[in-house]
């Protein structure tokens, strides 16, 4: 099979490059797949395609931009060019852009492939009735998030036009069957990216670092967390170091410089910046305990799979999509109100307070993530367009007889 993916690349900045990285990384050791057609956004640097495993070839069209208005024609003549059996979309809603008409261009393209008879899957991390747009950073004018909640079901009934729609929660299955009465929506969990072998859970000397990791300025802020921390360094007086790993979310901006500014009088903060693919073991295994300061969540966590496949113990809030997965995917650990300075330090001191707790929770969560590690994932989408495209060979068989006839 020749599958074409359309999707951001590193050393792309647009959101889901790094998912797209580990199903490529799979997909190309799979024996169904003879080529791999990668359609992504244009980057400065060069694709990150130095695999160490025997694969197949990889090809790369960088077809389209963030926010350009003419995605829809370039990634269809990338399509009409490089003829794929199938095509695969890494998608969100905000995927090729924060503007609303670039965005739902490009979210047309699954009904594109339809049209061409294409066989097609969209991966639908996040669908708008569960994501909180005021926290998100859309908007908290109530009149406009009706108008986006409006847009966003115009939108997802264009995305149901594929001729399948991956969702990574239980959840998202249900509400889609329900509100949209499609019978096409599969439930294909996220993945684990990595599965090291297990840890000794052993921490490096020095202080004892507590970590958050993502796309900061909207639903994912920091301060909370940095005051989080110092209230338990004056309560234990414990060696504590911030880590914020990441960059700004697109849609603020300076963000990050702002907090640096603000809080530079606190002594052991560090702010990592963007963190390359092969700098991501180094950084979860150094760390103590992995933090979630959100005050909402858009979709399933990335960052919490990337978390149990290091053995590491996590802080959470207790709210929407974080709060499932811990209940189907079996992670656990140590849960705050999202509004509280107090209940995220107190969350933070019951795991860097007793050595025992925190191995405890990250023995849970690494043998949550080997649960369904990227190689298995991989093969459900594969064994999901084998499904599709017997179907349409049935159809058209049929409709042969029938002419025939």
């Amino acid at each position: 099979m020749k599958l074409a993916i359309v999707t951001a690349y590193p050393p792309s900045k647009v959101t889901l490059n790094e998912y797209a990285f580990h199903l490529v990384k799979q997909f190309r050791q799979k024996e169904m797949i003879t080529e791999l057609v990668l359609l992504t956004d244009k980057t400065e640097g060069k694709k990150d395609l130095e695999f160490t495993e025997a694969g197949c070839k990889i090809t790369v069209k960088e077809c389209w931009k963030f926010n350009s208005y003419t995605n829809l024609i370039n990634v269809t003549k990338a399509i009409n060019s490089t003829k794929p059996d199938a095509v695969l979309f890494n998608l969100q809603f905000m995927k090729f852009g924060d503007k609303k008409i670039a965005a739902a261009l490009g979210l047309m393209l699954p009904l594109v492939c339809k049209i061409k008879k294409i066989p097609n899957i969209v991966l639908l991390h996040n669908i708008l009735e569960e994501v909180d747009l005021g926290s998100a950073g859309f908007t908290s004018n109530k009149i406009m998030q009706k108008i986006y909640g409006s847009i966003g079901t115009s939108l997802t009934k264009l995305i149901l036009q594929s001729d399948m729609v991956a969702v990574t929660m239980q959840k998202y299955v249900d509400i889609l069957e329900i509100k949209y009465l499609s019978l096409n929506i599969k439930l294909i969990p996220h993945g684990t990216f990595e599965i090291p072998e297990e840890p000794n859970y052993r921490l490096p000397e020095g202080p004892m670092q507590i970590m958050t990791f993502g796309k900061f300025g909207t639903y994912k802020k920091v301060e909370g967390m940095i005051e989080a921390v110092e209230l338990v360094r004056a309560k234990t007086g414990l060696d504590l170091e911030v880590v914020i790993a990441g960059t700004d979310n697109p849609n603020v901006p300076g963000y990050l410089d702002q907090v640096q500014k603000t809080y530079k009088h606190v002594p052991k903060v560090r702010f990592t910046g963007y963190v390359e693919e092969h700098e991501v073991p180094k950084l979860f295994n150094e760390s103590a305990v992995v933090v979630f300061p959100y005050t909402s969540t858009t979709g399933s966590s990335g960052v919490l799979h990337q978390a149990g496949s290091y053995g590491k113990a996590v802080v959470m809030p207790d709210l929407g999509d974080l709060a499932l997965l811990v209940q189907d995917e079996g992670y656990d650990g140590e849960f705050f109100d999202p509004n509280s300075i107090i209940s995220l330090a107190n969350a933070i001191e019951a795991i860097v307070t007793n050595s025992n707790y925190r191995i405890g929770l990250g023995q849970i969560n690494y043998k949550a993530a080997t649960a369904h590690p990227m190689s298995q994932i991989a093969d459900m989408y594969l064994d999901t367009f084998k499904t599709i495209i017997e179907q349409k060979n049935i159809l058209k068989d049929n409709k042969a007889e029938k002419i025939m006839v």
